[in-house]
């Protein structure tokens, strides 16, 4: 499992670095909900063929999608990195016949957070469902914890959470949270006693500050400095560098939105780019599964190139190969190639890349024996990636939309267009 997360629960957008904790749950407004709601309840044009009446259906799911996408936005401005949990009523399901989790989850979310009557009507992957034990639903809830495969249930702080806890026996495979109202008696502290239990909490309305002031206490370490080790990664998930934090630099971190760390060196807080103006924007911070190895995800900066290392490389083990080189090369071919180079050559001929993406792609399909398929998936990455760079699209873009698909949990049909075979085939004709 998972080490236990700390984070917040909104229904106004927050502060931007409170999402660097990695997971966040909203609410939408109810101007977001009015608008999915009026788009459900759109009546279709009549006397339409079935054929028509299935596309006025994925034309409506379309637009649900898209306003949830900006609800979700609004909210956090780096989504596509950090795990949405958007919380739902029992009025919106039953208005939408439960259209709207699958909406939610299509357009970004993790999950979805709903009563326990609202999770029959979601109608969704149970392991996509976060069930809000609230006030009034008794203490005992492990019938429900074992007859339910849900990722998440959530306890409403009325309840006691001594009780609670005693009752619960943990399925295997299911994360435990307890949500907790912000107030004046709720203190870091406290909410470090549950965190070390082995409970996720969601606190309502906190800042980024007490956050992170949380996550903070909660790291282990068995260094006599009291230093955290801390990789530091990528969009793609590279690792780029090593370094220290300490309790107060992973704060500062989180409630700047920055990659600021402990420069043993120095003896001080360390703010990447300070002096160099190789800074960092964090994207979200993550404890490893012992609770004792801290990962940032941060999007590096500086010019002539984005550089972590003082060597002036990528990272602090050299530039990176493999896809990482390949962009990097062809973004630089982009500016410096030089007279005669075929990249070049390809960003001034449309023509020519256009014919030898769908070449190379038809003889990916037709390879063999292991070493050709290798052989020929090389070259269609190599076109693809001068397609990418010409077009100002990197590997970040490509993989910000991998992980948006992967949380869709409507499938399309995915039968081939016999339109684009056709041109595909005339192209190859051409090159007989």
């Amino acid at each position: 499992m998972p080490f236990p997360k700390v984070y917040g629960s909104y229904t106004s957008p927050p502060d931007v670095s409170t999402c660097a904790l990695g997971r966040v749950r909203i609410t939408p407004s109810e101007d977001c909900c009015n608008k999915i709601l009026q788009a459900y309840s759109s009546p279709p044009p009549p006397d339409l063929t079935e054929k028509q009446s299935k596309n006025f259906k994925k034309q409506v799911h379309k637009t649900v999608v898209n306003t949830a996408n900006s609800e979700i936005k609004r909210y956090t401005k780096n989504y596509d990195c950090v795990d949405v949990e958007v919380t739902l009523s029992d009025i919106l399901l039953q208005s939408t016949s439960g259209d709207i989790a699958a909406a939610f989850l299509d357009a970004g979310a993790e999950a979805v957070v709903v009563s326990k009557e609202g999770a029959e009507l979601s109608r969704v992957d149970k392991r996509r469902i976060v069930v809000n034990w609230g006030e009034g639903e008794g203490e005992d809830i492990t019938e429900l914890g074992n007859s339910l495969n849900f990722t998440d249930i959530t306890q409403a702080s009325a309840i006691s959470p001594t009780s609670f806890f005693s009752s619960y026996k943990n399925p295997t495979g299911v994360r435990k949270v307890i949500t907790l109202q912000s107030s004046s008696t709720l203190t870091v502290p406290s909410v470090v006693a549950l965190l070390k239990s082995g409970w996720d909490v969601c606190v309502e309305g906190w800042d980024s500050t007490s956050l992170s002031q949380a996550f903070a206490a909660t790291v282990k370490t068995d260094r006599q400095d009291g230093l955290i080790t801390t990789v530091v990664a990528d969009r793609k998930g590279v690792a780029i560098g090593l370094v220290y934090s300490n309790r107060e630099s992973l704060v500062i971190a989180i409630t700047t939105g920055r990659g600021v760390y402990w420069s043993r060196s120095r003896g001080e807080i360390w703010k990447k780019g300070e002096t160099s103006g190789c800074h960092q924007t964090l994207y979200r911070v993550d404890l490893d599964c012992d609770g004792d190895a801290v990962r940032f995800m941060v999007k590096q900066h500086g010019e002539p190139k984005p550089a972590f290392c003082h060597e002036g490389t990528e990272g602090c083990w050299g530039d990176n190969g493999g896809l990482c080189g390949l962009e990097r090369t062809v973004k630089d071919r982009l500016v410096n190639s030089v007279e005669g180079s075929y990249t070049r050559r390809l960003f001034e001929d449309e023509v020519l890349l256009r014919n030898k993406l769908v070449e190379e792609a038809q003889e990916l399909s037709e390879a063999k024996d292991k070493r050709h398929i290798a052989e020929e998936l090389a070259d269609v990455l190599y076109f693809a990636m001068v397609r990418a760079v010409k077009g100002g699209v990197g590997m970040e873009d490509a993989i910000k939309v991998l992980d948006e698909r992967s949380k869709k949990v409507t499938r399309r049909q995915g039968d081939d267009k016999k339109d684009r075979i056709e041109a595909a085939n005339q192209i190859l004709k051409g090159k007989k």
